[in-house]
């Protein structure tokens, strides 16, 4: 390696170490709120239109994938212009950072419900409470570089999580609601945690 690629690397070093060290002001308020927000029409919308989610496992799923795919592009759409504004040319190494935290999560979420549906399609009813479990886990995963109070919504979606399960034990049943109301509460608390957090109003 020459002295070059070698300062080369060491830059770089350097600006992901900092990175993990810095406070990542890339999510932001309105992109949390918003996707809280996508829950609960999404709930409502299964609520009138499935009448039995439960016979119509694919249908639930489907709407659930659209909505969290529309929620990734809101917060990741939020995200990279805020980084870029906070955290100037450390933005790439923050999001990397950030995405690095969170995706394990996110990939064992979806990874998951393509186990159960394939191998195991009476079991979806488990779903709703271990993605919010999932979800704590990224959380907790993320709170060293976000505000301390990032963990009490990392708590709130384990208890949800839990409680989603032990209700859904009773009926074997996929319900709208087990899902949207948790995700809508969880996403809302996330944005109260970030918006006081920021200490300038800058929501944007």
């Amino acid at each position: 390696m020459s002295e070059l690629d070698k300062a080369l690397a060491d830059i770089v070093a350097i600006r992901t170490q900092m990175a993990r060290g810095t406070a990542f002001r890339g999510y932001g308020p309105a992109a949390l709120v918003t996707t809280g927000g996508l829950a609960l029409v999404t709930a409502t919308a299964q609520t009138l239109w499935l009448d039995d989610p439960t016979a119509q496992p694919l249908a639930f799923l489907a709407g659930w994938i659209a909505t969290a795919i529309c929620a990734v592009g809101l917060i990741g759409a939020e995200m990279l212009a805020r980084a870029r504004r906070h955290h100037s040319g450390l933005a790439d190494a923050m999001i990397h950072n950030a995405v690095e935290q969170f995706l394990p999560a996110g990939a064992a979420g979806g990874l998951l419900a393509l186990v159960l549906l394939h191998v195991a399609p009476e079991s979806l009813w488990l779903l709703p409470g271990l993605w919010q479990i999932l979800v704590s886990l990224g959380l907790f995963a993320s709170a060293r570089s976000l505000p301390r109070g990032v963990a009490l919504a990392g708590a709130w979606y384990l208890v949800a999580g839990l409680g989603a399960l032990t209700y859904a034990s009773t009926f074997h049943a996929l319900s709208p609601w087990a899902m949207g109301l948790p995700f809508a509460i969880g996403q809302t608390l996330m944005a109260i945690v970030l918006h006081r957090a920021s200490g300038d109003g800058d929501d944007a």
